[in-house]
């Protein structure tokens, strides 16, 4: 699924949207030694309206957040369309319209036996369709709708008790800790998926996404061991990983130009493609040539192509949004200066007497030490 595919389905996951059903949800708590403590499955028009919106709102968490960041597409291997794999398992729920008990068993078996997950939790999963309607060359939607997506939607919860802190008792005029042993059950989930994809305006069921609330550190058990997926690398691995290639290509060629050089490209290269609806990759022809318009010289960029494939192994690419730096940050053992973007061009390094001196540009003489106003002469 694209930018674009994402928000629509996000836009019209809604009650008030007139292309958008929420018929079946399963509920499900698990407690921290896997068992199942509760599981129900209703239709949605029959659970009470403010419990309803929580779980609709839980649902719709897991279409949140950036792609190939929050949201990864994934394609299953083809073991997992066989008996008790993976996509077989989805699959047969989907078709079952989360109606068919076994298959929903076996659905649930499959996340609780196989997902990592050292706390308390809720499954809630909703079958959902939606009317994909029309546009015209403009974009544009018609009222009618041509046939619908079904999908089924997995929102995996956190589960506490909370801690409320002191609180004031009037019956005995003291301040006390409150004791709050109540399992509240998070609306946001940590995880979740959604499956099948909607690409091209019509179903993938070879295809699922993964949802993680934290990008930097996803739950990659759901990934490889609940869907049977090759994990890839996370963004946090996609930066660390573009790290490693520069340093071992460029080498001693690393400086502070070429560092901030690529950085300015990539967001160039980022800010180029926001209309679009599919992310900026870069694989190691897109790197050579930021690289060489960065001063980096043809012999270091020789050993590009296989420091880059030996890197990132079978992935296509790396994705650029996820290797831009906010802000450039020069740090020594004793001294950490962050420079935001808009002044990468006022910091310089040069030699001066023998030493190896940073040199500030500064528009203004006034500057602040400490909080404290003062101004360099």
């Amino acid at each position: 699924m694209n930018k674009k595919e994402i928000a629509e389905i996000k836009k019209n996951f809604s009650d008030s949207s007139g292309f958008f059903t929420l018929d079946h949800i399963i509920s499900a708590y698990v407690d921290p030694q896997k068992n199942i403590r509760c599981n129900e499955n209703k239709l949605y028009s029959l659970i009470p309206e403010d419990e309803g919106a929580v779980m609709l709102g839980s649902l719709k968490k897991v279409l949140s957040g950036s792609a190939g960041k929050n949201l990864i597409e994934y394609s299953f291997p083809n073991e997992e369309y066989q008996e008790n794999g993976a996509q077989n398992i989805l699959y047969a729920a989907l078709k079952g319209k989360l109606k068919d008990e076994t298959a929903n068993a076996m659905l649930l078996e499959r996340i609780i036996n196989n997902m990592e997950y050292e706390l308390a939790y809720a499954i809630i999963i909703g079958y959902c369709s939606y009317s994909i309607a029309s546009k015209d060359k403009n974009d544009d939607t018609y009222d009618s709708a041509d046939y619908e997506y079904n999908f089924i939607v997995t929102a995996i919860c956190p589960v506490s008790t909370g801690d409320d802190g002191l609180m004031f008792d009037s019956e005995n005029n003291a301040i006390v800790k409150k004791a709050n042993t109540d399992l509240i059950i998070s609306k946001k989930p940590t995880d979740g998926f959604l499956y099948p994809v909607f690409s091209d305006r019509s179903p993938d069921v070879n295809n699922v996404m993964y949802y993680t609330s934290t990008p930097k550190k996803p739950n990659i058990s759901v990934v490889t061991d609940v869907l049977g997926c090759e994990f890839t690398m996370s963004c946090q691995s996609e930066k660390e990983t573009f790290r490693q290639v520069l340093t071992d290509v460029v080498a001693d060629e690393l400086n502070y130009t070429v560092i901030t050089q690529v950085n300015d490209a990539l967001r160039d290269i980022v800010a180029k493609s926001k209309d679009e609806t599919e992310l900026p990759v870069i694989d190691d022809n897109k790197l050579h040539n930021i690289l060489f318009d960065a001063g980096v010289s043809s012999e270091k960029l020789d050993a590009l192509p296989a420091v880059f494939k030996e890197k990132i192994g079978s992935a296509d690419g790396l994705t650029a949004e996820n290797l831009i730096e906010n802000k450039t940050v020069l740090a020594t053992p004793e001294i950490t200066i962050n420079i935001s973007r808009e002044a990468t061009d006022k910091v310089r390094t040069s030699v001066i007497n023998g030493r190896r001196c940073l040199i500030i540009d500064l528009d203004d003489p006034s500057i602040s030490i400490n909080g404290l106003a003062t101004s360099l002469q």
